[in-house]
């Protein structure tokens, strides 16, 4: 099984709808206190992250029967925050991974050459439109950078 790039023509998804609302309105006010921003850009970057990982299992998933359908996907730095609040929420968290792959999504923080070239990053937007869930281009524009906190990442990809 393999993940079409994009989607055209097609009404987008709320990434909301991927978690319930209760939920969803823990994660946001975890950001807004952590991070110190707004509730709209703290609802704007869960929505954002809950995308990503939702591509993320759909690959674990399809990676389980076709080993060539996987792809690795990098979330922005931004993101990546986004990523550090669900997984706070451990229960939540395990659920959202049983749910969408089938298995616990887990977090491994790397920072290598196809990371620091943008080409993993540019490779993530097609797969996470495919998704069929709205994706805010201002979380991942070219030089918002991915990876995860550097300079204490692994050096081994995942």
């Amino acid at each position: 099984m393999t993940i079409a790039p994009e989607r055209t023509a097609e009404a987008v998804k709320d990434p909301r709808d991927l978690v319930s609302p209760e939920v969803f309105a823990l994660l946001v006010e975890d950001i807004m206190r952590y991070d110190h921003v707004t509730r709209a850009y703290a609802e704007r970057l869960m929505g954002q992250a809950l995308v990503f990982l939702k591509a993320h299992a759909e690959l674990i998933k399809a990676a389980a029967t076709d080993p060539e359908a996987w792809v690795r996907i990098v979330p922005s730095v931004p993101v990546d925050e986004g990523w550090h609040a669900f997984l706070k929420r451990t229960k939540p968290y395990h659920e959202f991974g049983m749910t969408h792959a089938g298995a616990y999504l887990h977090h491994v923080p790397v920072v290598d050459a196809d990371i620091l070239s943008g080409a993993a990053l540019e490779r993530t937007v097609p797969i996470l439109r495919a998704t069929g869930y709205h994706v805010d281009m201002e979380f991942w524009e070219a030089g918002v950078g991915a990876g995860c906190c550097p300079p204490e990442c692994s050096t081994i990809a995942d």
